[in-house]
């Protein structure tokens, strides 16, 4: 069920546009020091919100699907996505939701617990970033880029938010 849902041409363009998105931002971190920036892929392409030289976003997203087309599928997953976030977030909320529910408590005993509820919801977190690794990795990006190509880059300035939109075809 999982495999034709990801294979969906929709899902799959997608999950293609969101590995391109994840080598570019590599690419551009090694090239920027401190980079702060942020993506979001959609079936066109993606968005980089950060304040970046038009010229620097095209070239690492060249690059980046050059690599990727290579076969470097490593760079398809990036360690701040928001796959891990929300794998660390769901394991640690499912850790102190199972710590804490069992039965009935007092306030006073649900304040004895708080140290294991810490525990547990601190090792959620932890997982969760290897587990939403193995998401991106396996679900929510697609490395084998087939005939993706990129058709440019626009830059957008919303008062001391830049954007650049990164168009795709294929």
């Amino acid at each position: 069920m999982l495999d034709f849902l990801l294979s969906h041409p929709i899902i799959a363009r997608i999950r293609r546009n969101h590995a391109l998105e994840h080598a570019t931002i590599h690419l551009l971190s090694q090239r920027h020091r401190n980079l702060r920036v942020v993506g979001r892929s959609t079936l066109s392409g993606f968005t980089l919100y950060g304040d970046l030289p038009t010229e620097a976003v095209l070239e690492a997203a060249q690059e980046a699907l050059a690599r990727l087309k290579a076969g470097q599928q490593e760079l398809a997953v990036h360690p701040t996505c928001g796959t891990n976030f929300v794998a660390g977030g769901t394991l640690a909320g499912v850790g102190a939701f199972a710590v804490l529910t069992p039965r009935r408590r007092s306030p006073i005993e649900w304040l004895g617990r708080l140290p294991l509820v810490l525990l547990v919801s601190t090792l959620g977190f932890i997982l969760g970033q290897r587990l939403g690794a193995v998401l991106q990795a396996r679900v929510t990006t697609d490395p084998q880029v087939g005939n993706l190509r990129i058709v440019g880059v626009a830059r957008e300035e919303r008062g001391p938010l830049v954007l650049h939109y990164v168009r795709t075809e294929g």
